[in-house]
């Protein structure tokens, strides 16, 4: 049965832009895609870096870069990247991030569709209730940021090469494809997927704060204010959902990348933390709670 482009996008209106960025690359909007990507990587590459400042756990291995790297804001770090590593450094990991971006918004748009058709289903008639969104979006988004936890793992350590570079360290990879081979090398499959928990939690927790706030936002804007559903409701509605999922996301975010980030092993075994609930205590205990909310901006924006 064929479905009207209206009606379509009626029904997936309150999925957050990656669902679209999907879509899009499915459709053959690939080139969109990778704008989009160009356009907002700077972001995500200072949201990472912001994220490893001040990391605590590196005085266990007498690592001098806590004391030496001061914590700086987003723009001070922007600014710093390109003043002491180049312009294009802005740019460095942006390779696996359209890896990551085809595997995650494929994978969840097909899981999503899966679930919608096949498990849920509409109600008798024919409306698709919010909750089954929200449970839907949340599942789906896991599977596909499981399904992309090579990519990720790849793209947060080569965005931290630059950082290396100036701390005197050896670089750890010649390029993206030589990246996967050596932790595929020294980690086995199961390298591939290190920090995969703290990964699928943020989007499973991304994904219900920007489900849930879209959809309760644009409503209450519809009924209790003069705006109508225009395009400033959306861009409000989006506002919202993108600050809530940003709360809820960022702090398994920050887990995420520096269990991605740590150093190893000869086996790939991480040398600073045990688990992601490790990670989280050391980071609590050693630079305080709001560390767990370094790069909150930069992911906002990007969102």
């Amino acid at each position: 049965m064929t479905v009207s482009s209206h009606q379509f996008w009626e029904n997936i209106s309150p999925m957050p832009l990656e669902f679209v960025v999907g879509f899009s690359e499915c459709c053959g909007g690939f080139p969109l895609m990778c704008s989009f990507l160009l356009a907002t990587f700077p972001l995500d590459l200072t949201k990472t870096r912001l994220q490893m400042q001040g990391e605590a756990a590196l005085a266990r291995l007498g690592d001098s870069a806590r004391e030496s790297a001061p914590y700086r804001g987003m723009v001070r770090t922007a600014l710093g990247i390109v003043q002491e590593e180049g312009f294009l450094k802005l740019w460095q990991g942006v390779t696996p991030a359209i890896y990551r971006h085809v595997v995650y918004s494929g994978g969840r748009m097909v899981t999503y569709e899966h679930l919608r058709e096949v498990v849920f289903g509409k109600n008798e008639d024919e409306h698709y209730p919010l909750w089954k969104s929200v449970i839907g979006g949340m599942m789906a988004g896991v599977i596909g940021q499981f399904l992309a936890n090579p990519t990720d793992l790849v793209k947060v350590q080569m965005q931290m090469e630059g950082k290396r570079k100036l701390e005197g360290k050896p670089l750890r990879f010649r390029g993206v494809h030589h990246a996967f081979a050596k932790i595929l090398a020294e980690g086995g499959i199961r390298g591939l997927w290190a920090g995969w928990i703290p990964n699928i939690q943020r989007a499973a927790l991304v994904n219900m704060g920007d489900l849930t706030t879209y959809d309760t936002v644009k409503h209450y804007l519809v009924l209790n204010t003069p705006l109508e559903d225009n395009i400033m409701t959306h861009g409000l509605s989006s506002l919202c959902s993108g600050l809530v999922a940003s709360i809820l996301g960022t702090p398994a975010d920050v887990i995420k990348s520096r269990i991605m980030n740590q150093p190893r092993d000869k086996q790939g075994r991480g040398l600073l933390y045990k688990s992601s609930t490790d990670c989280l205590v050391q980071a609590v205990q050693g630079e305080g709670f709001m560390s767990l909310y370094k790069g909150f901006l930069p992911s906002w924006l990007r969102m």
